[in-house]
């Protein structure tokens, strides 16, 4: 039986030759032959020129998602084995860790499946009816790639409605414990495969995380320490002296305090303490988020730099923040002294924001851009003179320049000055196609921080 194909309307944007794997239902003119929602499709142009072959559904908007530039071929268990080989050899290029995204949809080439390896644990979404329908033949060569011991199902998202489809999850191979242990750049933490964000865990921040090495340490001298030979002999090796000329014994009078909001599992927590922060607040309105974080703390050995705060994150910095303006103020003779001072008012030399996403849709663009002011407004007045705001949006609707203004609008109402020494995306298992704007969501940068 030959395949049908869909002729696409003269008047469009060429984004089918530019790249992108998107068909929508207001492209396509034609259908040629038949088609069962699912099944391969080739793409052409109103001339008759071959594009590509995707997979159909007339529920969806999107309609036709490409997945090969070649018409022969087939979504079978060999078609899945050779591109997952491909996934393979990509992650061991580029990533380090095995605990990892090993498909990342469109990316890969593979649009609307999604991948993670938690140990010997894989984790699949299977976002799409073309890939919902081939469910059996990607759990098959997942196995003869990867050798899981278990694959989970986590498709409980409300996108596969837009497809027609029910939200799901469940084992859907060997054996599949809960929690599962993971590793990220020397790291131990937990992931709660069942009940987790996502799939589990976001790996998309991990060079990321690793980029906050440098804003860890050198922070002693604000201390009146330093460096200088041991007033009591011993080897001779310099020791760190604090300002009264006394040995400092605490291994951490280097580092940094360091503030992290939306710690989720604590992931930018356990980076901080690993690079030699001193005292790390680890903040999120979930109690079972901190949970997991404290789990996670205390599987590495960092429990006693670590206080743990569930809170809502926006109350939290406007409390401090409240707090150091009357601190400020009563400094200069203009508040009432009989008034018991609040235990708000606290600073830190880096101060961590990486809120969820505020902007799900287009039209939430002009909220969001509220909301991502008004945290950045606070949390930069929390930031140490000189110190780091390490800030990041996941909202794709949230272009790369309307971030950046937006944080520069907050600096102006702060009365700060920034200087920008990271801008960075979605790390090298979360890779990018040029021409798919919707695959460039993550922003992330450091800015040091001045008063005016």
């Amino acid at each position: 039986m030959s395949r049908a194909t869909i002729i696409l309307q003269k008047a469009r944007k060429k984004r089918t030759e530019q790249g992108h794997p998107w068909v929508f239902a207001s492209e396509i003119d034609r259908m040629e032959g038949e088609a069962a929602g699912g099944d391969l499709v080739n793409v052409t142009t109103a001339q008759g020129k071959y594009l590509g072959t995707g997979y159909w559904n007339p529920k969806s908007q999107i309609t036709v998602r490409i997945v090969s530039y070649k018409p022969d071929i087939e979504m079978d268990e060999s078609f899945f084995v050779m591109r997952f080989r491909e996934c393979a050899a990509h992650r061991a290029r580029f990533v380090n860790d095995s605990d990892c995204r090993l498909v990342y949809g469109e990316a890969d080439f593979l649009p609307g499946l999604v991948v993670d390896r938690f140990g010997g644990v894989l984790v699949v979404q299977l976002l799409t009816l073309g890939m919902d329908a081939r469910r059996d033949s990607i759990v098959k060569a997942l196995v003869r790639v990867f050798q899981p011991a278990g694959i989970y199902e986590r498709s409980d998202v409300g996108v596969r409605a837009l497809e027609g489809l029910e939200e799901r999850k469940g084992e859907l191979y060997g054996q599949c414990p809960r929690i599962v242990e993971i590793e990220e750049n020397g790291l131990k933490m937990e992931v709660d495969i069942v009940e987790g964000q996502k799939t589990g865990y976001f790996f998309d921040q991990r060079e990321n995380r690793a980029a906050t090495a440098p804003l860890m340490t050198g922070w002693g001298g604000r201390s009146g320490i330093a460096l200088g030979p041991d007033p009591e002999g011993g080897s001779g090796d310099l020791v760190p002296l604090n300002a009264n000329g006394k040995v400092v014994t605490f291994s951490y009078w280097d580092g940094a305090t360091v503030l992290e909001c939306f710690a989720h599992t604590g992931s930018f927590t356990l980076h901080a303490c690993k690079y030699g922060a001193k005292k790390v607040t680890c903040l999120d309105v979930s109690d079972h988020a901190i949970e997991t974080a404290r789990r996670n703390v205390e599987r590495n050995g960092f429990s006693d730099r670590v206080e743990f705060v569930v809170a809502d994150a926006f109350d939290y910095l406007r409390s401090q923040a409240k707090g150091l303006d009357e601190r400020k103020l009563r400094a200069a003779g203009g508040a009432d002294t009989s008034k018991k001072l609040t235990d708000a008012g606290r600073t830190w030399d880096v101060v961590i924001l990486d809120p969820p996403a505020f902007a799900k849709t287009k039209g939430a663009v002009a909220g969001a851009c509220r909301g991502y002011k008004d945290i950045n407004l606070q949390g930069l007045k929390l930031v140490n003179e000189g110190g780091y705001l390490v800030t990041a949006s996941c909202s794709y609707h949230m272009a790369p320049d309307l971030f950046l203004e937006t944080i520069a609008e907050a600096a102006v109402d702060a009365g700060k000055a920034l200087r920008l020494i990271e801008w960075r995306a979605a790390g090298k298992d979360h890779p990018q196609i040029l021409g798919v704007k919707e695959g460039h969501y993550l922003k992330f940068a450091i800015f040091e921080v001045r008063s005016k």
